[in-house]
């Protein structure tokens, strides 16, 4: 069956129904999907091998299915209408094993992070990736968003932690290329096809992640700086360091930490937030007490360098713990502005004091004036943007805001989606942005392995397309 070009696939649920229920157990078929959910049935199987059998009775009866992983994405990535099928990984949350003397874990797609961050801790290593959503954020949907985090300056994101992966792709075949090596140069490289792709070339199911050694002791830096020079000095600092190593780098400006700082009944006298700029840093290595005294090296050359730097180094767990709320406390502006437009860019480290320069001016300048909060990844220039209004937007503002977001990228070689992914949300942004012979080929690999469009449709690329140049 092939479906028209213009909508998704909707089929007979009815037959569907009776078919997965016999596959995976009625019991894993769920019709009352909630009031977030728009698919018409959830499916929850619980291997592989059921995947399998969802994704060959959904195409027997002409149905689309939207794969689910821990549902935090921030793009629509998992969003369902009805007459679609759902499809649950939460059942696949098992971890297959660790090989400690080779750090790697096999896990598949439905374990959250924080289970397999607590699972590795016990052989004293780490996925070499976090984020705020750790504890609802799945591996699968992780991979399949090609998820970033704060350690991706120094991890790299999620492409580069896979080392394999099997999934189950739009005819039901099951691709299984569990790779435990890094070095592998035998052809094709498909797995990369998958990480990103956001469910719409088939449903990742296992995974093989590289760990990391955890370090034995840690020390955070609260740095209050007067711009992002300032702050990139810092960073520059503590990466050529000689104690320890850099292991975070999360920049806050100021009317953001003001924010979550208010929220949390937050306050150090020695510490006012009146800077622009605020960053912190994590060090780790072996021994706490040199990193806390290489902690207090950084900030006292930056104080000779910069004058008005502000700063605190974290005394205990807890003080650690708190000052890393203040920036991840991102929940804090949504109960502020609801719904409130957020956008997610990359932009080079020596280009990011332009683009929030040529940024703050356009959004001031539009509608009622928009001063938007600003804080994320410093060291790998992945900016988050919350706008101070609640949305969503009227389209003429929304399309004038992401003109003045947006514009600037491609030539400063940046990206209009860092970490977040294209989902729905951002659909029409990769349009107007991609190159043409990108998109192209895009549509090409998408026609390949999913020329009905059954899998997650209308997600990264537009159903229907348009190929005239931009």
């Amino acid at each position: 069956m092939t479906c028209p070009p213009d909508r998704a696939v909707h089929g007979d649920l009815k037959a569907a129904a009776q078919a997965l229920a016999a596959a995976i157990g009625a019991a894993h078929v769920k019709r009352d999907t909630g009031p977030d959910r728009g698919a018409s049935l959830i499916a929850f199987p619980a291997s592989t091998e059921e995947v399998a059998a969802v994704i060959r009775i959904c195409r027997q009866f002409g149905l689309s299915v939207v794969t689910e992983g821990g549902r935090t994405g921030l793009v629509g990535g998992s969003q369902s209408e009805p007459g679609q099928i759902g499809l649950s990984l939460t059942r696949m949350a098992r971890i297959g094993a660790i090989y400690p003397e080779e750090r790697v874990a096999v896990v598949e797609a439905g374990v959250t992070l924080h289970a397999l961050q607590t699972a590795a801790l016990t052989h004293g290593l780490e996925p070499g990736i976090d984020l705020a959503a750790r504890g609802t954020a799945t591996i699968g949907g992780m991979v399949s968003t090609n998820a970033g985090g704060i350690m991706a300056f120094r991890y790299g994101v999620m492409r580069h932690r896979v080392l394999g992966l099997e999934a189950v792709l739009p005819d039901g075949q099951i691709y299984s290329d569990m790779t435990r090596v890094v070095k592998n140069a035998a052809g094709y490289d498909l797995k990369h096809l998958l990480i990103g792709a956001e469910g719409t070339l088939g449903v990742v199911t296992r995974v093989v992640i590289k760990l990391e050694p955890v370090p034995r002791a840690t020390a955070t830096l609260l740095l209050g700086l007067p711009d992002v020079g300032a702050a990139l000095a810092a960073i520059g600092q503590a990466i050529s360091s000689d104690v320890g190593h850099l292991r975070a780098a999360e920049a806050l400006w100021q009317s953001y930490i003001q924010l979550t700082a208010s929220a949390q009944g937050w306050s150090e006298p020695s510490f006012p937030l009146d800077q622009p700029v605020n960053l912190l840093l994590m060090l780790g290595g072996a021994q706490e007490a040199d990193l806390q005294a290489e902690a207090l090296r950084l900030f006292g050359m930056m104080a000779e360098a910069y004058p008005t730097t502000t700063g605190i180094i974290a005394a205990s767990g807890r003080q650690e713990a708190d000052l890393w709320q203040l920036r991840e406390d991102t929940f804090q502006l949504y109960r502020k502005h609801a719904a409130a437009p957020s956008y997610d860019v990359s932009v080079p480290q020596s280009e990011i004091a332009g683009y929030l320069e040529r940024v703050q001016e356009g959004l001031a300048g539009l509608d009622g004036g928009i001063s938007p909060y600003v804080f994320g990844h410093l060291a790998d220039g992945n900016l988050h943007i919350v706008l101070n209004r609640a949305g969503p937007l009227a389209p003429d503002l929304l399309a004038a805001v992401e003109e003045v977001l947006y514009a600037p990228l491609s030539a400063l070689g940046g990206s209009f989606s860092a970490e977040h992914g294209v989902g729905a949300k951002r659909v029409h942004s990769l349009m107007a942005t991609v190159n043409r012979v990108k998109l192209h080929a895009m549509i090409s690999v998408k026609q390949t392995f999913d020329p009905d469009k059954m899998m997650n449709p209308g997600k990264v690329l537009p159903l229907s397309p348009n190929l005239e140049p931009s």
